[in-house]
């Protein structure tokens, strides 16, 4: 039986109804920043951006499958006010903010590679230390009741598992994107990365309705 918090999640999943038009200049705001990027060629911080986004996809789609497989629960819910549920963790709002947000932090990137960190090569510094800003924000908003956990090994008291499924994998990604030496290695890692997230959501999601 689904906990109230997924319940209520269910009954606004994908509901037009729910729709409200700052939907519209936030989807702008998402165009400006690939297009500004796009216009100036700065295709590192664009593939960047991708992967993060493809990432978060593909926890948002296994999530939906853990809630389908258990009937209980998924990992996190949103259960929240939203202009549109896409899936039972994902909302039109996370959604767009994290298309954003790999472009964001991979310009705050040192341009010297190998350059150090409090001794840690600055990558996986700064891998750790937005994964670590992500999860106070999400311990946030549990606590505000937007982002909902019930799960005893997924919460605000445990925090090591949102730590690393939830965004290190992200950002480590993301800047293995940014960092490779040709678009073509960066089309193909975000491509792959896009495609499974396109098959997972046809075959999951439209075809057998699990997510």
């Amino acid at each position: 039986m689904p906990t109230d918090s997924a319940a209520r999640a269910l009954s606004i999943l994908r509901d037009p109804q729910q729709f409200q038009w700052y939907v519209i200049p936030f989807f702008a705001l998402v165009a400006y920043v690939y297009a500004n990027e796009i216009e100036r060629r700065n295709w590192d911080l664009v593939f960047a951006g991708l992967a993060f986004w493809g990432m978060d996809w593909f926890n948002e789609i296994w999530n939906g499958l853990v809630f389908h497989f258990t009937q209980y629960a998924p990992v996190w819910g949103a259960p929240g006010r939203t202009a549109f549920l896409i899936l039972i963790g994902l909302n039109i709002e996370i959604c767009f903010m994290f298309a954003i947000a790999g472009i964001t932090f991979a310009k705050m990137l040192p341009r010297e590679k190998k350059a150090r960190v409090l001794g840690i090569p600055n990558r996986l510094a700064f891998a750790i230390t937005g994964s670590a800003f992500c999860v106070l924000v999400e311990v946030l908003l549990n606590a505000a009741g937007a982002l909902t956990w019930d799960y005893p090994w997924w919460n605000a008291r445990v925090p090591w598992l949102i730590f690393l499924i939830g965004y290190f994998t992200f950002f480590i990604v993301s800047f293995w994107v940014f960092d490779m030496n040709s678009l073509r290695k960066k089309a193909i890692v975000v491509g792959a990365i896009g495609a499974l997230d396109v098959v997972s959501l046809v075959v999951f999601g439209a075809v057998l309705n699990w997510i």
